[in-house]
């Protein structure tokens, strides 16, 4: 089972909010923390493209991510479920893997601090690019939040669970060809066990 991380296991929206307040400060500009953390999904550069000149979005990544493990990290929370969802795929002798747009290094730390239980991680791949890794890694399923993420089950070949935790109400995921829709993670233990039993039957 794949999962995406930001909005659908972990809610980071006050960490990287923090983060984006400081890098303000530090480079002097001009950036509505709130905005970024409304639309969290797509990578670091396009963000950063909102608020910097082409020419000054590296640096902005370096002081980024040089802030990340000491504001983000620490204040990172588990989104409603996102536990029993991955513990209810562990007990029923399935594998997780973490396929998100951010860093592998904050992804991996993200994880590690929220004492998610999950085989691999995979960082900085969004949307399509994505199903490379979902492939190799066999998974029948990748759980997100955004619409790049169903573009990143069909490009996995799997399964499209959409749980409308982040930027996109339920219609839209469903409008987006979403396989599946959840309100959140809550719900994924049922939906999983039944998903397995009609499967078993097939």
């Amino acid at each position: 089972m794949g999962f995406d991380l930001d909005m659908t296991l972990a809610d980071t929206r006050a960490g990287i909010a923090a983060v984006y307040d400081e890098l303000a400060l530090r480079m002097g500009v001009t950036i509505d923390s709130a905005a970024v953390v409304a639309r969290l999904g797509p990578p670091l550069e396009w963000e950063l493209a909102n608020w910097f000149p082409a020419a000054e979005i590296p640096e902005a990544v370096t002081v980024f991510r040089s802030l990340y493990p000491s504001l983000a990290v620490p204040a990172t929370s588990l989104m409603a479920g996102a536990r029993e969802a991955v513990d209810a795929v562990r007990q029923a002798g399935g594998k997780v893997i973490v396929v998100t747009g951010k860093n592998p290094r904050d992804a991996k730390s993200t994880v590690e601090f929220l004492g998610l239980d999950v085989d691999e991680v995979v960082g900085s791949v969004f949307g399509a690019d994505k199903g490379p890794a979902l492939a190799t890694f066999g998974a029948a399923a990748y759980v997100g939040d955004h619409v790049a993420d169903i573009e990143a089950a069909r490009a996995g070949g799997t399964v499209s669970v959409a749980v409308a935790t982040g930027l996109y109400p339920a219609g839209e995921l469903r409008e987006h060809g979403a396989d599946v829709v959840l309100g959140d993670l809550t719900q994924f233990a049922g939906w999983f066990d039944g998903w397995r039993a009609r499967a078993a039957l097939v």
